[in-house]
């Protein structure tokens, strides 16, 4: 069977992020994905190495790489949008099912349990990891905006602070602590 799969996937590279705001630079879901895949590489071997964990981290980084596979089919949703009420909430969380359904349908029968693994978030314990990268790497998008200059980010900036600060896992203070404070540096300070 041929296979679609992939066409679609590389498609993420035309998706806009952060579609109800003005952006100084803007963000395609492709650089996201990567985004969230090395942040949860790192949460997953800082957990590993200074809090006992034993996640995999290779395993963390590529479910973040698929994250948000199924906005090929979507779009990117803004928050405000997909929070705006729970009816809206439960209608948006059906959409993305069936658009998972209809990209792991646009591959052979033989390879999709493997990326229905990515896509349904089967460990729960590495989507718990992807979910706070993801919600960091928006704070990042935050900073980098402010730091040039854009006030239109200061209100999701607010929010993703505190929203980062109430995850519960030592791996993510450690990142906030040892590695955020870098993204509001410029070249010649790194």
């Amino acid at each position: 069977m041929k296979s679609n799969f992939f066409a679609l996937l590389f498609r993420q590279k035309h998706i806009r992020r952060w579609g109800l705001m003005r952006n100084t630079t803007p963000e395609t879901l492709t650089e996201h994905s990567a985004q969230v895949a090395v942040v949860a590489h790192a949460l997953a071997l800082a957990g590993n190495r200074y809090f006992g964990r034993s996640y995999n981290a290779d395993r963390a980084a590529t479910m973040a790489l698929f994250h948000d596979a199924c906005e090929v089919f979507t779009g990117d949703m803004p928050t405000p949008v997909k929070y705006f009420s729970p009816q809206m909430r439960e209608s948006y969380h059906e959409i993305e099912n069936a658009a998972r359904d209809k990209l792991l349908g646009k591959l052979p029968r033989e390879l999709q349990a493997d990326y229905a693994a990515l896509l349904v978030e089967s460990d729960e314990n590495l989507a718990i990891l992807v979910k706070a990268a993801d919600k960091i790497c928006a704070l990042v998008k935050c900073i980098e905006e402010e730091k040039s200059g854009n006030t239109e980010f200061a209100s999701a900036k607010r929010t993703l602070w505190a929203a980062v600060e109430e995850i519960d896992l030592p791996e993510v203070k450690w990142f906030v602590e040892n590695a955020l404070g870098g993204f509001a540096l410029d070249v010649d300070e790194l």
